[in-house]
This record gives C-alpha cells, structure tokens and sequence, in this order.
C-alpha cells in the first residue's frame, strides 16, 4: 500500500513539481512512525468493554479498537511477569532465553530487542513505570534499563527531539493486587452484575474482589486516554502506532501462572491511523505477543533479525478483512516455568507447555507431582512460610482456603484453584469456555489429545524448547531473587469465614 502510494506520488511530483519540493514530499511519506507501546500489569482477557464486559468501563482501549483492529485471540508467551515481558522485547518464546525464562530472571544483552535495534535506528526511547522486569538488568550485562530512561511520558513529550521518531514503553502496576477493599464498588461500578468464572462460587466477597480489580483497570485507562490526548494535541497521533495490551491475566487463583484462558489470554487492540486500512475491524486470528517486537520493526523499516519467533502483524493491520486472515494463524502455543519458590521440598518450578486451539487447549505438566500454586503446607515450605505461592494473596484466595472444606462444592472449587494436576490436560472450548472439565483421561477425546499432542510436540522441538530437545534443561537451576506470598495469619481469614 505505501509503496504504490510512493510511486503515485513520486510520478507526480516529478511532473508537476520542483525537484525541492519532490524531495520534502518523499521524506514525509517515508516517515517513520512513532511507537506507543501500553503494556499493563496482570490485566488479562476478557476485561474491556470491546469484548462485551458488563461491568468494567475502558473508553481509551475501546477507542483503539474502534479506530484500529481489536484481536479477539492474543495470548502471552508465559503467565508470568519477567518471562513475559522478556519474550515481548526480543520476539522470541520464553523458552529460549535461559535464565530469562523465570521470574526474577536476568535478560541476556546479547539478545536482540525492538527497543535497541530502535535506538541504532535513530529512535528515542523511554519507560514509564513497570516495562523490563520484575528482576537486576545488570545482571544481565545491561549498564542501563533494557527500555530506555525511566520518565514519564508527560517529561518525555517536553525533551524529546521533535525530528526523531520516538518509542514510549507507557506501564503500569495498577493491576497487581493487592487492592483496597470495596473501592470498585465505591466508585460506581455494579459488584451485583460482576461476570464470575466458573471455577469460582459466585458470591459477593469474590465479585468485590473482582470489582477492586476493575477498578484499577478503569484507572490504567484513564492515563492510556490522557496519553492519547497529548499525542493528539501535539499533531502526532495520526503517525504514532498505539499498541495496547497486557502481560498476562489478572492476578487471582487459576489466573495469573496458569496456561488457562484466564491466565494467559490477554487483550490487544492497535491503532495507527490511515495505515489501519479499514478501522473496527475484528480479528480472530491467534497471536502471541512475541508478535509485537517484529511489527515494530518492520513499521519502522527495520530488518527483523531471524532468530525472533514472532511474526509481524503488519499484513493483517493492513488488510480490509475481519475475522481470520491467515491460514497458518489456527492455534498458538505457549507454557511457563519457575514462577517463584513455591514449592515444599526445593526450589524447582512447575513447567508446563499449552496449545490452544479454536476447538480445544490442550496442556502438558511436565511435573506434576508438583504443586501447580504452590503447596499450602507453608509450615514446611521450602521457602519460608510460603503458602500457595505461586498465586497473589486476596479475597478471593482466603475465601477459597478458609472455605475449602466447608461442602463438597467448595472442596471441588479448592481443588480447581490449588489442587494438584495429572500429566495431560484437555478442554473443550466450546462445552467449557472456562477450561474447568479436563477430558484427558476421556476415550472419546483419545484421537483429538494425540494429535494435539503430537502438534505441540514438534513446534516446541522446532523452536529448540529444551523440555523437548536434547538440549540442557537448566530452568529449575537458575537463581531466583524474589519474594515469595506468605502465610498471613490465622485472623486474617475470619472475615472471609462462611456463616
């Protein structure tokens, strides 16, 4: 599309114009675009108003998806901040990045990033709060952060070089709990219409919870809609491409850590002006957010450097069509590792690898005598006084473990969350959109779980994942510098004690 207008162009003003003239037109079509990049903390799918949420207002990132392209089908690498956020800067599965792969984990300097090959390019470039991390860039033989001078975008706009492009790694940490109790209610939002998942009791301290959420979402929201507005104001939105997205799902049980829909779907939605060819438009395709290094690039005109996985969106952003584009973008795969020192007798993770498909997700634990939140004998945990670890502390998690044996249902909603997990998990997304009912073990499913299975398999070896190659497995090995959720005491559940 832009080279045929460039021709059009260059014809005519060889024609009819000065050869100065054809000079300052070339350079402004050839314009590099400006990046904004809204990446959030533990803000997960569905939760915007673009996806048919009830409750949660989000006008900034329904504007995008208004004048962009919304994707209904995006998912992270890995559920689970660092390793998340790792394979969004290098545009490559968290699993081949070593130490990169964990929580905490350092990001080797030898890797590519968008953000560095930007700043070769003549980008500039900065952060805002949450972007690299949790974790030491150091110690990856950084000497400075991997996303450019911490500022934010209000000091970065006023110093910024009006004839350099720029990009802004605009985060936050708002969703991370914990939250303060009943704010969502007190803001206005309606506790009673809150959506509840399936593997949770539809009750009112969870729905509060939730709401406590939103309410930080709302808040994300409203700086992404005060950036907009200083793009605008400054003449610069229209050539800025506007990515919004998050790096894993909201941080509950069976959520944040988890390779479940809940866990590791997330929302997307891109705008960059007239080069969105048809604006509103909806896309079903899978992506993964590895995907979004290689689009910058090739946005800016830069090669994108053949080891990243990713695959660049710029043909779908510049199509006219809605719903699946390509062929080839019909499943998506994705897993996790260490995600803290969980666990009651080391400090090893729990790895796992998932493919998710229209139909089915299938996930292989490849441990799963290991507690996937981590154990809830915090007395004897490894780390001390961990207790189910790998899940952030809140409401909803006390309400569940007070609870748990309080009635069949409620054991069965315990065992969801915290429980352990077979080998081979299979849902069906169709009878099960919550993926609460594993069919593995079901005859009826035996053809469908091999070939998913056997899928999984060979893109995992194909992309040199070290659980399926003859590669050194080292994920359990490398240190982790973090905290850990602890026990908080007896007291702190009575108030979430069923009557």
């Amino acid at each position: 599309m832009r080279s045929n207008r460039f021709k059009a162009l260059l014809l005519f003003l060889l024609i009819f114009g000065s050869f100065a003239n054809a000079k300052i037109a070339i350079a402004d079509e050839l314009k590099q675009p400006n990046i904004l990049f809204c990446f959030a903390d533990d803000w997960g799918w569905p939760h915007a108003g673009a996806y048919g949420d009830p409750v949660v207002r989000t006008p900034a990132f329904d504007r995008l998806a208004r004048e962009g392209v919304l994707f209904t089908n995006t998912f992270i690498s890995s559920p689970s901040c660092t390793p998340s956020r790792n394979a969004v800067l290098t545009g490559q599965q968290f699993f081949r990045l070593a130490e990169g792969a964990n929580l905490y984990g350092a990001l080797d300097v030898q890797q590519p990033t968008f953000v560095r090959l930007l700043q070769k390019a003549g980008y500039q470039t900065g952060h805002w709060r949450k972007a690299w991390g949790p974790g030491n860039f150091t110690q990856g033989g950084y000497d400075s952060h991997p996303c450019g001078e911490s500022q934010s975008f209000t000091e970065f706009m006023a110093k910024r070089e009006s004839d350099r492009p720029f990009c802004f790694w605009f985060g936050t940490s708002d969703h991370h709990s914990s939250y303060k109790k009943g704010r969502g209610r007190k803001s206005g939002l309606d506790v009673d219409k809150v959506p509840v998942p399936s593997f949770y009791p539809n009750v009112e301290e969870i729905r509060s919870d939730i709401a406590d959420y939103y309410f930080e979402v709302e808040r994300w929201n409203r700086d992404v809609d005060t950036a907009l507005r200083s793009l605008e104001e400054a003449g610069l939105l229209e050539n800025t491409l506007v990515v919004m997205s998050g790096d894993h799902g909201m941080p509950f049980p069976r959520c944040k850590g988890n390779l479940y829909d809940w866990g590791s779907r997330v929302p997307l939605a891109i705008r960059w002006g007239s080069e969105i060819a048809k604006p509103g438009r909806v896309v079903t395709d899978f992506v993964s957010t590895t995907d979004l290094a290689p689009t910058f690039l090739e946005a800016a005109g830069i090669p994108v450097p053949s080891v990243m996985t990713g695959k660049s969106l710029m043909s779908i952003l510049r199509s006219e069509r809605n719903g699946r584009l390509e062929k080839s973008r019909d499943h998506i795969i994705y897993g996790r590792e260490r995600h803290t020192d969980a666990q009651q007798d080391s400090d090893d993770g729990y790895p796992a690898r998932a493919i998710r498909t229209d139909d089915y997700l299938f996930i292989r634990n490849y441990a799963p005598s290991r507690w996937p939140a981590g154990t809830p004998d915090y007395q004897n945990a490894y780390k001390k006084n961990a207790w189910l670890g790998d899940c952030d502390n809140g409401p909803t998690k006390s309400y569940l473990w007070i609870n748990r044996d309080k009635t069949p249902e409620m054991s069965h909603f315990y065992a969801l969350n915290f429980g352990k997990r077979p080998a081979e998990e299979l849902y069906s997304m169709e009878e099960d959109p919550d993926q609460t009912v594993n069919l593995a073990a079901d005859p009826k499913y035996a053809e469908v779980k091999k070939l998913l299975s056997e899928r999984l398999t060979a893109q995992l070896r194909s992309l040199q994942d070290p659980r399926e190659t003859s590669g050194e497995v080292q994920f359990d090995d490398y240190p982790y510098i973090g905290g850990v959720p602890k026990y908080p005491g007896d007291q702190s559940f009575e108030q979430y004690r069923m009557k």
